[in-house]
């Protein structure tokens, strides 16, 4: 089955068109026929970029202004480039949905009722919803007799029990307002932690991981028996890991105390904590932890503090993920930063040998951008960099949601 995975922002479009079936993934033989993307929507110098394996990417910059016209030209572009000879070989369209609340634990079949919930989920995710539900109307008006499915952020996560999902307000915030840590990046950490047991070949209920996607957005999560039971994302986000302009956990009321004293509103508050906080707040200079290792390597104080932190942080989940499992087989890093930066993740694992984290310094330093694993001989935990595909995964979901609504129908 031909699968076009859509991942939509507020002016850009990321597509694959992936070709998989029960077989191929059995087999891990799943083919990525090409991939691309469109920025810049809405304007006469939008950017569209198409790769097809193993050719190099084919870039121009043209006018595209709405959405449907840069789902028709990506259509194009892959016709263009003989990813497909015609529209009709797209056999279902599967979209990365940020939010599914507590509606979704799975990948299904969009309907009226799930577009419906996707739409109430839109107040907890109003940056990306609304966007991934524009995504699925303009597919469905162009390919309006192929199945939709959507793969949700969060649906990994819905197993976290409630003593770990419940925050410590007033119940009554959780009933009415669905108040609780959802988690995110789900689809990243259910892909590495499948592959990381394909690596082993061990059975989901032989395993325990910690998996940290670390990239702009950063999440870490505990994997037990192929269920997350933790992961550091709440409500929103924002929880968690400083990341690249994200502060992470911090004390409320610190925040009231600074829109207090500077005099800021809501709006200003929601502003600061989303592009203007994280490594960006501490070093001043940038979110980008390539620019912020060149500018500690020059010297730099608060690019040296900025990945300081970011890395404390992420040992101190270590450690509290390792006591929320009990015993931990393997920690797998991905994500850009994840897989690109061996010195965070150094850093990161340094003095946890009494964990039974210890890391090879020559395989870490020679793991950039590549799987393999950078434990030493003697750790008792293996360590991992795992590049993460969430296209294929959302790819493989869709293959088996359409596949399971063929069953229910028939």
């Amino acid at each position: 089955m031909k699968i076009l995975v859509l991942n939509c922002g507020s002016s850009s479009i990321k597509f694959q068109l992936i070709e998989t079936d029960a077989e191929m993934i059995e087999s891990d033989s799943d083919r990525t026929i090409a991939r691309g993307g469109i920025e810049r929507i809405g304007t006469n110098e939008a950017t569209l970029k198409v790769v097809v394996p193993p050719n190099p990417a084919r870039s121009t910059t043209e006018e595209i202004l709405s959405y449907q016209a840069a789902l028709n030209r990506a259509v194009e572009a892959l016709k263009e480039c003989s990813a497909v000879a015609d529209i009709s070989q797209i056999e279902a369209v599967g979209h990365r949905v940020v939010h599914g609340g507590e509606h979704f634990a799975a990948s299904v079949v969009i309907d009226g009722k799930v577009e419906e919930d996707i739409q109430k989920c839109a107040e907890l995710a109003p940056l990306h919803n609304p966007h991934n539900l524009r995504g699925y109307y303009v597919a469905r008006k162009l390919l309006p007799q192929v199945p939709q499915v959507a793969v949700f952020d969060t649906a990994f996560h819905q197993s976290v029990p409630p003593r770990a999902h419940i925050y410590g307000l007033p119940y009554s915030y959780y009933r009415r307002y669905h108040i609780r840590r959802y988690g995110f990046h789900g689809t990243s950490h259910r892909y590495v932690a499948l592959r990381y047991r394909k690596i082993f070949g061990k059975a989901r209920e032989d395993v325990n991981l910690i998996t940290a996607h670390l990239g702009n957005g950063c999440s870490i999560t505990a994997i037990q028996k192929g269920q997350s039971i933790d992961t550091s994302m709440g409500f929103t986000p924002q929880e968690g890991l400083v990341m690249g302009t994200r502060c992470g956990d911090i004390d409320p009321a610190a925040l009231f105390y600074i829109m207090s004293k500077d005099e800021l509103t809501l709006h200003d508050m929601a502003t600061l904590l989303n592009k203007f906080c994280g490594l960006y707040g501490i070093s001043g200079e940038s979110n980008d932890m390539r620019d912020l290792l060149a500018a500690s390597a020059r010297g730099g104080e608060q690019a040296r503090l900025a990945i300081e932190v970011f890395c404390y942080r992420i040992k101190k989940y270590i450690g509290a993920y390792s006591a929320a499992l009990g015993h931990v087989d393997g920690l797998v890093f991905t994500g850009g930063i994840g897989e690109n930066a061996p010195a965070v993740r150094a850093l990161a694992c340094e003095g946890l040998g009494e964990w039974g984290i210890q890391i090879d310094a020559a395989r870490n330093a020679a793991m950039t951008g590549k799987e393999g694993e950078i434990s030493s001989d003697g750790s008792r935990v293996r360590v991992m960099v795992i590049p993460t595909n969430e296209e294929l995964l959302i790819a493989r979901d869709t293959f088996r949601a359409v596949q399971k609504g063929i069953r229910d129908r028939g």
